[in-house]
């Protein structure tokens, strides 16, 4: 799969390749130290595990197309905020938000698009945190500002988001309707889960710390 090169910094698309996985793997490492700082100071790790992956050519051509838009390295680099991408996987929604605040705080990454489905989900039920950050990646001669997206969800989350992708695609996105209400009512289940676990996490807490007092 060919692009025509642009002046936003990569030529190739070899040079894509490098310069976002790159990208990826800092943001990855980074969130990684975070999860083992949290666990040396609090006794807990937020995070439960994290999913890498870097779009395909022909998933960016497609997204593209979508747009109206040609296939250049400059469309790309400009368009497509999701070329790179990060999932961090954790148990509880208040580690959603715990995760989004140690974020916020690096000061190397630039966040530039946030989008909360977890306080305004989808109509079909997806929910989920993401966030567009920019990250610096130190080529030889020159740094690239290059953008990664961090997706945060719960477990729960993750399995619905998953199974949903997996029907949209055998099904090629129509889906009949009852199936797509069905889905949706899954998604309340898996909300409804969320919240119980969640409240019963914060319970387990509050016995444990009671029976810390002397």
């Amino acid at each position: 799969m060919d692009f025509i090169g642009g002046n936003d910094g990569v030529e190739t698309w070899q040079e894509v390749m490098l310069v976002y996985t790159a990208a990826m793997r800092q943001v990855e490492t980074k969130l990684e130290i975070l999860n083992e700082e949290f666990q040396h100071i609090h006794q807990y790790n937020p995070i439960e595990h994290i999913k890498t992956r870097i779009k395909t050519p022909e998933s960016i051509v497609q997204k593209l197309r979508r747009h109206g838009l040609d296939s250049t390295i400059e469309n790309m680099v400009n368009h497509v905020n999701d070329i790179a991408g990060v999932r961090i996987i954790c148990s509880f929604t208040s580690d959603i938000y715990r995760i989004v605040d140690m974020i916020e705080h690096q000061q190397d990454l630039k966040i530039i698009g946030v989008k909360d489905y977890i306080t305004f989900p989808k109509a079909s039920g997806y929910k989920s945190y993401h966030m567009i950050v920019t990250v610096p990646v130190y080529l030889s001669d020159r740094m690239v500002d290059t953008k990664v997206e961090i997706q945060i969800r719960t477990v729960a989350m993750d399995f619905w988001a998953s199974l949903e992708h997996k029907l949209h695609y055998k099904l090629e996105g129509e889906a009949p309707e009852h199936i797509r209400q069905e889905l949706v009512e899954c998604a309340r289940m898996v909300s409804d889960l969320d919240e119980k676990m969640r409240t019963l996490n914060d319970e387990i807490l509050a016995l444990s710390e009671e029976h810390k007092l002397p």
